[in-house]
């Protein structure tokens, strides 16, 4: 399985899809996630975290760039590329060091580092859908593909 859409009815089903999504990846591989601003991106990404066990607060990294969480073995790190002007800009945070395959790395608005971003294991386009959220979860190799079927059958 390729895609996957699901409908969300409320920030509390994003955070739980977010739960079980943190425990089919087990904290590694490359998420992108797209959708307009408010679309709920980093709502996605606190519910991933927290499905990996982090406890405390899950911030967006808007002015940061990237938000590190180590949780006990697991390593995840947050990126909102929102507020980046120059793509090359990631090569000077020496963006390749967080791609060694032994972390879970999700994106917000990774168009904004085209060309500098590996290809993605999934890419999770959210939009508005009556009072809920549309979510078209798309794979994009063999380990999305593994996930979108895991999904699939979790949210049947």
């Amino acid at each position: 399985m390729s895609e996957l859409v699901l409908q969300l009815a409320d920030e509390e089903a994003m955070v739980a899809f977010g739960k079980q999504l943190a425990h089919i990846t087990q904290g590694h591989g490359v998420i992108f996630l797209e959708g307009d601003l408010g679309a709920g991106k980093t709502t996605l990404s606190r519910g991933i975290i927290r499905g990996l066990g982090h406890v405390g607060a899950v911030k967006s990294p808007t002015f940061t760039l990237v938000e590190p969480y180590e949780i006990g073995d697991i390593r995840a790190f947050h990126f909102d590329l929102y507020r980046l002007v120059d793509p090359e800009e990631l090569e000077y945070m020496g963006i390749r060091d967080y791609f060694d395959g032994k972390a879970l790395c999700l994106i917000e608005w990774p168009d904004k580092g085209a060309g500098f971003l590996p290809k993605p294991d999934l890419t999770i386009t959210i939009s508005p859908h009556n009072a809920g959220r549309s979510l078209k979860v798309s794979a994009q190799g063999s380990r999305g593909e593994a996930w979108c079927k895991a999904l699939a059958l979790e949210f049947k």
